[in-house]
């Protein structure tokens, strides 16, 4: 296994919309393993392929508490198709948007179609923070980084502070 680079905004990269997994082979079981060493090193608790720069339709998370051990759940070609209700969530964050947190309107519940590692078929029905993690990890496969969800005052903000301390590095 290896750690993978962690894409970071501003990369255009992020905004990569994903392309579907169609062969799941050896190669992309070691991906998965990666990803998921990866996401335990930052330590984060959903990684989605485009933050390591693979613009491929795959996601992992794990939200069991730590001191549980792990349970990583692995989302290839993840679709929502049903949404309801309407939650915010405080302080969202993300291993691409370093530093950053801000609360961001979510939908309560969701329904997700994909497949497994393995390649077996799911329909997911999940809601409160299960469903939060899903939403910001699928957007991540639509080129959507959660300040995309946030009042374009609080983005600016985001941005311009970014922006300085690009410049501070030169």
């Amino acid at each position: 296994m290896a750690l993978l680079n962690i894409v970071t905004y501003p990369d255009p990269f992020l905004k990569t919309t994903t392309r579907p997994v169609k062969d799941i082979n050896g190669d992309l079981q070691q991906l998965i393993n990666d990803m998921a060493e990866t996401m335990y090193a930052a330590p984060g608790i959903g990684l989605a392929a485009t933050q390591v720069g693979i613009d491929l339709s795959l996601l992992i998370y794990d939200i069991a508490p730590r001191e549980n051990g792990t349970d990583l759940r692995v989302l290839i070609n993840p679709r929502i198709i049903e949404a309801e209700g309407d939650v915010v969530s405080e302080n969202e964050g993300c291993l691409s948007v370093p530093d950053y947190t801000a609360d961001v309107k979510r939908s309560e519940r969701v329904l997700v179609e994909c497949v497994d590692r393995e390649g077996r078929p799911q329909r997911i029905e999940v809601d409160d923070m299960h469903s939060i993690v899903l939403q910001h990890e699928i957007d991540h496969l639509n080129g959507v980084l959660f300040i995309d969800r946030i009042s374009s005052l609080k983005r600016g903000l985001y941005k311009r502070r970014i922006q300085k301390k690009a410049r501070e590095k030169k």
